[in-house]
């Protein structure tokens, strides 16, 4: 069954037993949480999830962000559930978020382009999708963040953390020698609290396409034939000539995944993701358990996050925004809600 993903919420809400106990228990203001599942109705807006028994939806209910955020700056910070939790450590952790973007538009997606590993930046519209992706998870802990080695997938990352609600900097991490760890310390705990790390990794990079890479998709289509290059681009296991098949490009994204991200989430952290189409599709037939026939049929949006929970060693996808004018619509879990409930105090 193809998969989609795309710019609509998912799936239908099957209880509200969370919220009247979150209120019973919290008492949370008037208006911070209500129950969404009319909106869903109404928006006639549906996801193909495809291997539906890999998302539960009992026992959640929806949060609703507002568009417009406060820029005070943030002296004493929420606490996020891995804020006590320095290395990765396994602990006692009832969920981790896991954020998933595909990079905004690139100056080679606006000019029609083979991209594939060349490294070029976002176009103006792409910028702007960075941004909306950064409003429609402003609510949602960030406690790590992973891009790929190419400059469009990291000004994807720092554009979206400048919309969120926490104000944490997302800095660097430069490893590449000791001169470049040494020269790049940070001496102050304060900061260090104030900041969030980001490292790089060209495991996470765009597949690969070889001898397309900077040629026209249009021109390729009329040269080689379109069934030929639909073949390149959307087969699982045929590689472009001197490129990367899905295939091969899965085998190095979630290895990386397996080895550096996942023990981040196991240990409670929160973690957000800046990559590509063809790494996130990789990621994602991992964390959804996709066939190879499966994977090949799903579709990224730029700029267009998706929200993973990670909880009892498996993953469970919660939502991705209703549409590109909304500031964000999720199933929220109670304990995403309480952090959301922390932020708005916070700015009152």
């Amino acid at each position: 069954m193809a998969t989609e993903v795309g710019h609509h919420a998912i799936g239908t809400l099957q209880s509200h037993s969370y919220l009247s106990n979150l209120n019973h228990s919290q008492n949370l203001r008037s208006g911070s949480l209500r129950l969404a599942t009319k909106d869903f109705i109404s928006s006639n807006n549906g996801l193909s999830m495809g291997r539906s028994s890999h998302f539960g939806w009992r026992n959640c209910f929806v949060i609703r962000s507002s568009a417009s955020h406060s820029q005070t700056s943030v002296v004493d910070p929420v606490l996020s559930p891995s804020r006590s939790n320095s290395g990765d450590t396994p602990k006692k952790s009832n969920e981790a978020a896991l954020i998933l973007i595909r990079h905004g538009e690139s100056l080679w997606n606006e000019k029609n382009l083979f991209t594939g590993c060349v490294d070029v930046p976002l176009s103006q519209k792409g910028i702007d999708e960075a941004i909306e992706a950064g409003k429609k998870i402003s609510n949602i802990p960030v406690d790590v963040i992973f891009t790929s080695a190419l400059i469009r997938a990291q000004m994807t990352a720092m554009l979206a953390m400048t919309q969120h609600r926490r104000k944490k900097v997302p800095v660097v991490l430069h490893d590449e020698s000791e001169q470049a760890k040494a020269w790049s310390q940070v001496f102050s705990e304060d900061t260090k609290k104030q900041s969030i790390p980001v490292t790089t990794a060209w495991q996470l990079n765009e597949r690969m396409y070889g001898e397309l890479q900077g040629l026209n998709k249009q021109e390729t289509a009329d040269r080689y034939g379109k069934e030929q290059v639909h073949e390149w681009r959307r087969s699982y296991d045929i590689p472009p000539p001197n490129g990367e098949s899905l295939e091969m490009c899965a085998e190095r994204a979630v290895a990386y995944f397996r080895d550096r991200i996942e023990p981040k989430l196991l240990s409670g952290k929160n973690v957000m993701i800046a990559a590509h189409g063809n790494s996130l599709r990789s990621i994602i037939m991992y964390l959804d358990k996709l066939t190879s026939q499966e994977v090949i049929s799903l579709e990224l949006s730029t700029g267009i996050p998706m929200l993973y929970i990670f909880k009892e060693g498996r993953f469970i996808r919660r939502g991705s925004p209703t549409g590109p004018t909304e500031s964000g619509v999720y199933a929220y879990t109670k304990h995403l809600a309480l952090y959301r409930q922390k932020l708005d105090e916070m700015f009152q």
